[in-house]
């Protein structure tokens, strides 16, 4: 039987000569390059990612852009006027946040006072501290003018409570007194809370029962969400912790409380992302697709690195259509990743560990670490826990193992974030 030929391939046939099959296979080589070219070209000439959409925050009367500036990890001030250059509008910061992490390089308010102040009036920005129940409202304000100082402005239009993790630090009358003076002296426009821990739900219902916010922060990304699994797996008790978060946000918009979201990629950020494309979606896109698929959400902060990472969140504002593909996609993501990801707001675990070990903020550095790729910042972050997970080094009972609904193997993970965070 004659092998049929195939008329794409450059193959000498015995009608074909040497010099034929050259002229022909350098033709296709030519015309290959050649639409290389031509496709850098387009690419080059194409015009740059631009935000395509505006949201309303809540009641304040802010317009926002719906992807925001989320400045854990910047280190230039150039990368900030890349994004308002792009039309980003909406800049999230914190007094804790450094060029080198926590603790050290200078403050990332710096560089947003470096780069916005000449556009003041155009941009909304949003500062954070973790104001405890032992601060009173002198300390609170002190830290306020620092970040205002820092940032060169003479007001923050969002003030958040950072990393609330008990409903009593945002109930405080040092803190409830202290907006009330700041609003006064028009030191801060609004305030409100973040959140990304353990009683995430407890917290945002205490806040929004008592009007004790003008906008919250929280993390929410797919991974979080057990409505997310009913397409494939049957184990909702699996993925329960967050069970109920989009009546927060429904909440909060009947109340005209502004609502952002944070740690919508679950923990992908240096990862190879390549492999997760489907029919034109790509992983980023489909993330933010699942999070604007809900209408109570405002907008999306994300930890923008450099300003390639940057443009390819921008360019994915305006795109709310969550299709099928995008679930593919998600669906492969977590099936790979969902036994090493930590979620954000479950703490199930926690009190399984009789040494006391804060087992969601251990596992948090390991993701700065691993998955944000930021291994200072989560050295410094592990230090601040004090003994943080030591003890899981010499740990025969294993109380923990178990206990995560995700069934992560936490003492594995545990220690080997010890031996790699813990510093002599």
């Amino acid at each position: 039987m004659t092998k049929p030929s195939n008329p794409s391939s450059p193959t000498p046939t015995p009608t074909m000569g040497r010099r034929s099959f050259l002229r022909k296979t350098s033709g296709a080589a030519m015309g290959l390059a050649a639409l290389n070219v031509a496709q850098e070209a387009a690419a080059a000439d194409a015009p740059p990612p631009q935000i395509r959409r505006y949201r309303s925050l809540g009641k304040t009367g802010l317009e926002i852009s719906d992807i925001g500036f989320g400045s854990g990890g910047c280190r230039t001030a150039d990368l900030v006027r890349h994004c308002y250059d792009r039309g980003i509008n909406y800049f999230d910061t914190a007094e804790m946040y450094r060029t080198e992490g926590w603790s050290t390089g200078e403050y990332v308010e710096k560089l947003i006072g470096d780069a916005l102040e000449d556009k003041r009036d155009k941009v909304v920005i949003a500062s954070k501290y973790v104001a405890e129940v032992k601060h009173d409202r002198a300390h609170i304000m002190k830290q306020l003018e620092a970040s205002l100082r820092r940032m060169r402005t003479d007001y923050v239009d969002i003030f958040l409570n950072h990393a609330v993790n008990e409903p009593e630090r945002m109930s405080s009358p040092e803190w409830q007194e202290f907006v009330a003076l700041a609003k006064k002296q028009g030191k801060i426009r609004f305030s409100g809370m973040s959140g990304h821990g353990g009683r995430l739900q407890e917290c945002l219902d205490h806040v929004l029962d008592r009007d004790l916010a003008d906008v919250i922060l929280c993390s929410h990304n797919f991974g979080n969400d057990p409505a997310f699994y009913e397409r494939f797996t049957k184990h909702f008790d699996m993925v329960a912790n967050q069970k109920g978060i989009s009546r927060l946000f429904a909440k909060a918009r009947k109340k005209g409380v502004g609502v952002v979201v944070m740690k919508t990629q679950m923990g992908a950020k240096v990862n190879d992302l390549s492999v997760y494309q489907k029919d034109g979606a790509d992983f980023a896109r489909a993330a933010f697709r699942w999070v604007f698929s809900d209408p109570n959400i405002d907008a999306a902060i994300v930890s923008m690195r450099n300003k390639t990472v940057a443009d390819n969140y921008i360019s994915c504002s305006g795109d709310e259509t969550f299709a099928a593909r995008d679930h593919d996609i998600l669906e492969r993501y977590v099936a790979e990743m969902s036994n090493e990801y930590c979620r954000p707001g479950c703490d199930a675990c926690t009190s399984s560990c009789p040494e006391g070990v804060p087992i969601p903020d251990v596992l948090r550095q390991r993701m700065y670490e691993e998955r944000y790729g930021n291994p200072r910042m989560a050295r410094q972050g592990y230090a601040r826990l004090g003994a943080a997970a030591s003890a899981c080094s010499t740990c025969t009972d294993q109380a923990c193992l178990g206990s995560c609904p995700y069934n992560l193997e936490i003492p594995k993970l545990t220690r080997a974030t010890a031996r790699r965070l813990a510093t002599s």
